[in-house]
């Protein structure tokens, strides 16, 4: 039996030598190797918080001592050693291991926490309501250097010293967040580094930044030393203020590929070859990646655009961008807020800045796009990744509110392409705007094989067209496939249907209510939030044309949708081709259109046709 197998909670860990736990660090290491290879995950993150987390696990008695991870992608670990070893088999997947703590897995998880630079504000709240309480608690947030560039950490650390209570705060300072950390705070850290590594003592002598806010210090502390870190934490759990422990840790430690991969050290990897880090076989190439080669092409024509990005330029696909025109590409690190005013401001300067960000992301930054940019007019285009469902990261990762927040914004506009061709095409039109803010959203996942329009009316793409056709589908982006299947399976059951792609969704485009006039029922799909979205939009704007015809709008529930692969999520929502055409023959029954004999046989053929047509 392998240490490993020994350790159920973290009282286990305490009875075990400092050589046993150096054996235990090597087989958490293999463990995590070959699971994450297996199900895909954050690998890099959580190779490099090995002793560190062991070291927390020994000297706070969790879930009494409270342990907050800031991006909680490196709590792997802390799952292991919290008796959660035989979920790491279903990592990841529906019904299976979250890839952040979660509340229902575990009373050592508290915070669901998956955006970075949280959990200091946490932190703070929680230790002031112990103090009013009066439970001899400990307050521990693990927070990493990358995420400490956010806003919020700031806020957080200029009131941390005026709290009532105490915390403290682990700096898991690995240089890098995906790529390097940028900013003072980086060159800071790195002096501090620099500093112990000449000092025979190895202490630092250069902490005055922490202990100018009121904060004690410690470090650095190497973090794969487990006596070293658990003499820092113990003193830190002893001193009679808010201190900071500096850990330095090595993202990727102990994984060759990882170590050896300058890109993000295997941050996150799909299903990969453990020896070697590589992807098991091949697959075509992302959204992500038609926008990467297209930004390009563009900056060699446009020398105005310039790129930005919050800390994820390979993650964006500005990476290729930054690598061609570095004096053209600014990363303010894990700063949302910080990102979008400051593209206000090159917008000001005359430039037309793309901002690419996870749509999640975006939602940190609402105020800024809302009156930094919109307000004035501003030619900025926001570039949204992983939009929609994104799959297995979880309900903080989808991106599947943009299309109801951004819809509430004067001024800007919302295009949502259906392929590689469309997406290279509204990318074009989006950076040519100069009346105001522009996006462009896209999901994460393998582009679809173009879709070519049979004509185009007014700016909207006819997809299908059907003489005597009922029902007008109009698919939002990517979920134009799927309502494309859907059409064929009503089709071969004597329901026709008009398939049609807006390009531009917000605000909708009033072609949409003169096509919708000519149908018995309109249909719009969307990977967002029925409410608000764009469905509600397209309702309102036959409502404003004075056109009755009903509008069905499909999209995801109000709801925080779980982790699952993105095809299962979509189906189970309804939004592949057999929920879209199961609600199209519904709301046929319910206006009294087709006969019951159609609705028997439409049924039928989606029975037989299902499996060829499913995706």
């Amino acid at each position: 039996m392998s240490l490993l197998d020994t350790v159920n909670q973290p009282d286990d860990l305490r009875r075990l030598t400092h050589d046993q736990l150096r054996v235990l660090a090597g087989e958490i290491r293999a463990f995590l190797v070959e699971a994450i290879c297996r199900r895909g995950g954050h690998l890099g993150p959580n190779l490099g918080m090995v002793e560190l987390t062991i070291a927390l696990h020994r000297v706070f008695r969790s879930p009494h001592d409270r342990i907050i991870f800031d991006t909680g992608h490196q709590a792997y670990v802390h799952k292991l050693l919290t008796g959660r070893q035989a979920g790491f088999a279903q990592l990841r997947g529906a019904g299976g291991l979250s890839g952040y703590p979660r509340r229902a897995e575990s009373p050592h998880d508290l915070v669901e926490n998956s955006h970075a630079s949280t959990a200091l504000s946490y932190a703070t709240g929680l230790c002031r309501a112990y103090a009013l309480n009066g439970p001899d608690r400990a307050v521990v947030a693990v927070i990493g250097d990358g995420a400490l560039t956010g806003g919020l950490a700031w806020e957080a650390l200029n009131n941390l010293a005026e709290s009532p209570g105490r915390v403290v705060v682990v700096l898991n300072d690995n240089g890098r967040s995906y790529a390097p950390t940028v900013g003072g705070l980086a060159a800071h850290l790195a002096t501090l580094r620099a500093e112990a590594g000449s000092d025979q003592d190895g202490a630092a002598t250069s902490s005055d930044f922490f202990r100018t806010l009121g904060l004690d210090y410690l470090g650095p502390i190497d973090g794969h030393d487990v006596p070293q870190l658990e003499a820092a934490l113990r003193q830190a759990r002893e001193s009679d203020r808010s201190v900071v422990v500096h850990c330095v840790t090595r993202k990727g430690h102990g994984h060759p590929p990882a170590e050896a991969d300058e890109a993000d050290r295997l941050h996150t990897v799909g299903v990969v070859d453990p020896g070697t880090g590589q992807p098991a076989g091949t697959s075509g190439p992302t959204w992500t990646d038609v926008f990467a080669e297209e930004l390009v092409a563009i900056g060699g024509h446009r020398s105005d655009v310039v790129a930005v990005s919050a800390a994820m330029l390979g993650p964006t696909g500005l990476a290729g961008f930054a690598a061609r025109y570095p004096d053209r590409t600014v990363d303010v690190g894990i700063a949302e807020q910080h990102a979008i005013t400051s593209a206000a401001g090159l917008a000001f300067g005359g430039k037309h800045p793309v901002v690419a960000v996870y749509a999640t992301f975006l939602n940190r930054a609402f105020d800024q796009v809302l009156l930094d940019v919109a307000l004035h007019r501003l030619p900025v285009t926001l570039v949204l990744d992983r939009a929609g469902i994104t799959g297995p990261d979880g309900p903080s990762h989808h991106g599947m509110w943009d299309l109801a927040m951004l819809g509430a914004v004067p001024g800007l506009r919302v295009a949502a392409p259906r392929d590689a061709a469309s997406l290279r095409e509204e990318l074009r039109e989006a950076v040519d705007e100069h009346r105001g803010p522009t996006v462009l959203r896209f999901p994460k996942s393998r582009v679809d094989q173009n879709l070519p329009a049979v004509e185009r009316i007014a700016g909207v793409d006819v997809l299908r067209r059907a003489p005597g056709a009922q029902v007008l589908l109009v698919a939002v982006g990517a979920m134009a496939g799927p309502t494309l299947r859907a059409a064929e399976l009503l089709t071969a059951g004597g329901v026709e249907c008009t398939v049609v792609d807006p390009r531009w969704v917000r605000p909708v485009n009033p072609q949409v209510a003169v096509l919708a006039a000519e149908h018995a029922l309109v249909v719009t799909v969307e990977d967002g939030i029925r409410d608000g979205g764009v469905g509600t939009a397209v309702a309102q704007s036959l409502t404003d044309a004075a056109v009755g015809t009903p509008v069905c709008a499909l999209g995801l529930p109000t709801a925080f949708v779980p982790h699952g692969e993105r095809p299962d999520l979509l189906a189970e929502y309804g939004l592949d081709a057999h929920g879209i055409c199961a609600d199209v023959l519904r709301r046929l029954s319910w206006l009294g259109t087709g006969s019951r004999d159609t609705s028997r046989t439409v049924r039928a053929s989606v029975r037989g046709r299902l499996t060829p047509l499913a995706g």
